[in-house]
Order: structure tokens, then C-alpha cells, then sequence
């Protein structure tokens, strides 16, 4: 059985905290960042991030089926941080982490998860058929590495037609 617990990856964006901020906490732009999100959109009214607000994901890793989980948002610190945590059954509870900083007149983003209820055998089970690997927490940093660098690509694209 894997052991999956935490980790994080940081990158430096050159552009403001807030602006960065601003895409992850649209969650409807996240599929075009995360190479596991197909889809995601607010539920039960919702049009925005606040604490308490769920949403609606499809993920998709490479050659299994896609499921859907229905994160709640934990944290929010407008362009300081933004939490979400998901639960299913048999695969624990994960929260999703992103924070914000200013350095040197851009942001250090950093992107983190954190195991908060382990994943039960059954669970293990479920995410190597659907993953298609032994190595989650590798896939999974992975796909952190890919999020990042795509959002810098947006961001500092963006922020070059604009100036």
C-alpha cells in the first residue's frame, strides 16, 4: 500500500500576488491549469470562492475513468491563500493548498496538499485502478509541477500583452 501524507512545490511568478490569486480562486479556470481537473464548477448557488463554498470537480488522470468529488473551500485570505478540502468515500480527506507571497516584485507561489483523513485500503485499491500507478504521491507531485508552470505561462503572458 502507498503512504501519501503531504507535500509542496513553490514557483516564482512575475506578476502580483492578487493577480495570480485571482485564477486559482476562479475554480472554474483550474482544468486549464491541473493536469487532472477536467472540469470544475460552482454548486448550491455559489459564484465565487468563500469559506464553505463547494464546488464541483472531474478529474482525470491518464488512461483511467474520471470521477468527481465535491470539495469545500477551507481557506480563503484574498490574495494571500486559498484551501479546499475533498473527501470521498474510502479516500480520506485531502486539503488543496495555495499561498501567495510578494518577492521580489512578483509572487512565490506555492501549491500543497495535505492527507487530513488517511486513505483506507479499499481507497488504495480504487486510486491505483483508476491512476494506473504504484506511485501516487510521485503522479501527484507530478501534476503540482504542471499546474504551477502553466499558471506562470498564463500569468506572465498576460501580463506582457498588458504592459
Amino acid at each position: 500500500m502507498q503512504s501519501l501524507d503531504h507535500d509542496e512545490i513553490s514557483l516564482h511568478i512575475e506578476a502580483a500576488p492578487e493577480q495570480v490569486y485571482a485564477l486559482v480562486a476562479d475554480i472554474s479556470q483550474m482544468p486549464t491549469f491541473s493536469p487532472e481537473l477536467v472540469e470544475c464548477r460552482w454548486l448550491d448557488g455559489a459564484t465565487e470562492a468563500a469559506v464553505g463554498a463547494r464546488f464541483s470537480a472531474r478529474n482525470k488522470v491518464t488512461r483511467g475513468p474520471s470521477w468527481v468529488n465535491k470539495p469545500i473551500i477551507t481557506t480563503l485570505e484574498p490574495g494571500r491563500a486559498i484551501s479546499w478540502a475533498r473527501s470521498e468515500p474510502f479516500g480520506g480527506t485531502v486539503e488543496w493548498s495555495y499561498r501567495f507571497e510578494p518577492v521580489d516584485g512578483g509572487t512565490q507561489v506555492t501549491e500543497s496538499y495535505r492527507v487530513t483523513k488517511p486513505i483506507g485500503h479499499i481507497g488504495w485499491l480504487i486510486i491505483g485502478t483508476m491512476s494506473a500507478t504504484k506511485d501516487r504521491r510521485g503522479q501527484l507531485r507530478t501534476g503540482m509541477e504542471q499546474t504551477l508552470q502553466r499558471l506562470k505561462a498564463a500569468v506572465e503572458t498576460n501580463s506582457s500583452l498588458s504592459t
